[in-house]
This record gives structure tokens, C-alpha cells and sequence, in this order.
């Protein structure tokens, strides 16, 4: 029996609470996911699997179901500590061929900074795969516009959550996920 990912969509969370693994289920209470079975798979975007809204995605599915997900979380319990969780996408031009998923998650980055980061991973993981010539150096600017003239890579883009310890005795979880439609 196989099980590739006719659809995708996207989800973020962030949660607060007295214990790390309260502030998790906060966080999925925040993306929408926590009546589900999460089972966590590594960074292939199948062929011809379309990205999908949320609503529509939630729509075929069923409390306590298994979900497959690319997952990014990440916990921190340090007053006025800055967490963020992001999940980047690299779209191949071509729908036969596979694109990635990325996960990032880090401490101390601005949103922005983390769903570039989180973006470049799964451009650079595509473009190496399909034989694009770039400078793994380069800033991302500078490779997207190669990946663009290239052709080969339709669409790049991030799903980032972010937040900061609010107080003392206090856990923050903050997460973003693909969620697969099989």
C-alpha cells in the first residue's frame, strides 16, 4: 500500500503555558491540528501534490485521523526569548518532477530572517537536484533571481511563526507544518 500526498496545505501555531508540553498543544490548538494524529515525515513535495487552502484541507479530514506533516516547532522557556518555527517550500516548474519541504526552527531570529532561511534550504535542496548551476554563497536574493531565469523552479515561499517568552516560569512553543491530504 503506498500513500503519496494527492494535496498540501499549510498551517502555523504558537502557544503559551506553564509546562513545555502545555505550550505545545496550545500551539496546535493555535494551528487548528490538535485532534489529529501527527506523524512527522521528512522534506519531498510529491509530484502533481497540490497546495491546497487550509479550509479545504481541513474539510477532508477527521478527528483523530493520521496526518502526515512536515513539522517545524520549536520550545523555549527563557523569559523575553525570541523562537521562530518556519517551513519553506521549492515548487518545481514542472508538476511530474518532486519539489522539498524544509524545516527551521532557531532562536533569537526575526520572522523574516527564519522563513528566508527556512526558503533558501528547500530552494537550494531543489535546484541541486535538478542540475542548477548557482553559488551556494550567494545571498538568497541573488539565487532566487537564478532559480527564476533558470525556469526550472516555479514558485519559492515560507510559512513562519514567531513569538517571545512573555514572562518568567512560562513556556512558548511556536510551530509550522505541511499537512498532507492522502
Amino acid at each position: 500500500m503506498s500513500f503519496v500526498p494527492k494535496a498540501v496545505f499549510f498551517v502555523t501555531g504558537k502557544g503559551f503555558h506553564k509546562s513545555k508540553l502545555g505550550s505545545f498543544e496550545q500551539a496546535l490548538r493555535d494551528a487548528n491540528i490538535p485532534i489529529y494524529n501527527i506523524v512527522k515525515v521528512s522534506s519531498i513535495l510529491p509530484p502533481y501534490c497540490l497546495e491546497i487552502p487550509k479550509e479545504d484541507g481541513f474539510e477532508q479530514l477527521r478527528p483523530g485521523q493520521i496526518i502526515y506533516t512536515v513539522l517545524s516547532r520549536v520550545s523555549s522557556n527563557e523569559y523575553n526569548r525570541l523562537i521562530s518555527a518556519s517551513v519553506g517550500v521549492a515548487k518545481p516548474a514542472d508538476t511530474r518532477t518532486y519539489g522539498y519541504l524544509s524545516e527551521y526552527h532557531e532562536f533569537g531570529l526575526k520572522p523574516e530572517k527564519a522563513g528566508d532561511i527556512a526558503e533558501d534550504l528547500a530552494a537550494e535542496m531543489l535546484a541541486t537536484t535538478l542540475g542548477v548551476s548557482f553559488d551556494p554563497e550567494a545571498n538568497y536574493d541573488e539565487k532566487r533571481e537564478i532559480f527564476k531565469m533558470d525556469g526550472k523552479i516555479v514558485e519559492t515561499k515560507n510559512f513562519t511563526e514567531s513569538a517571545t517568552v512573555r514572562e518568567e516560569g512560562e513556556w512558548l512553543t511556536v510551530l509550522a507544518a505541511a499537512v498532507f491530504i492522502i
